[in-house]
């Protein structure tokens, strides 16, 4: 149940459609819910805007479907799995209509396409080799309502395919910069746009990347003003932080 719901069964009792009795018996079961292996957060939704997002890495693919139905039957829309594995899809889609994107390994179940932010947001990658990471920053802040432009493939190694695409970059409210190897990309972007930008370093590059630390440290340490940096290979929290910037200020 998200805040709109509980408006709407507020509503219902004002007028008379609902009793108080079952109006507080839905209340008393919406803030979580026990599978016994998973306590569903249902009020998630409530306190953040969003329903609670499922980390697929190291479940089941019965714990994953068991938790999509819980969430689905209280109405739940966009739910996501991050981090999801083809078998696992395989099984969900058996019994539950499962939007799946092999590359960033992401699921999405009840999709709405509705754009609710005004703002752009813009994901470049380093490189080729960035996509799955980056696609998991894309399809994160598209399905929290969010319009997104894809530049990849304009690492610093070839800086002109950057610089050819600064008007997409000057019209985003957010810029994800997504880079391996020594993650020069979120430096060069944040010297040349008038908005936050997001650095997500990913575990691409040779022995002494050092599994993505060595990128990780570059852009801690960028001279760019503006620059703020997730986790390593974290796409997903790099998504989600890129829309809570880009719905400041009010929705469509």
């Amino acid at each position: 149940m998200d805040k709109h719901q509980i408006l709407e069964l507020l509503h219902q009792v004002k007028d008379g459609t609902a009793a108080p009795e079952e109006a507080l018996l839905k209340l008393k079961l919406s803030p979580f819910e026990d599978l016994g292996y998973a306590k569903i957060d249902h009020h998630r939704g409530i306190r953040q805007g969003v329903p609670e997002v499922i980390y697929g890495q190291g479940k089941t693919p019965e714990q994953i479907l068991g938790i999509v139905k819980a969430m689905s039957d209280r109405g739940a829309e966009n739910i996501l799995i991050t981090r999801m594995s083809g078998d696992a899809a395989e099984f969900v889609q058996e019994s539950i209509a499962l939007d799946y994107h092999p590359i960033p390994k992401i699921g999405i179940v009840g999709r709405c396409k509705e754009v609710t932010a005004q703002g752009k947001i813009v994901v470049a990658t380093g490189g080729t080799s960035d996509l799955a990471v980056a696609e998991e920053a894309a399809l994160t802040a598209e399905v929290l309502g969010n319009e997104v432009e894809r530049l990849y493939d304009v690492g610093v190694a070839g800086l002109h395919r950057l610089l050819a695409n600064l008007d997409v970059l000057m019209q985003a409210k957010v810029v994800i910069a997504v880079a391996g190897m020594e993650g020069a990309l979120a430096s060069v972007v944040g010297g040349l746009v008038d908005c936050p930008v997001i650095a997500v370093p990913t575990s691409i590059g040779y022995g002494a990347s050092f599994g993505g630390v060595s990128a990780l440290l570059s852009m801690l340490n960028s001279c760019a003003s503006g620059v703020s940096v997730v986790n390593i290979d974290n796409g997903f929290g790099a998504g989600y932080l890129a829309s809570m910037i880009n719905h400041i200020g009010g929705a469509v």
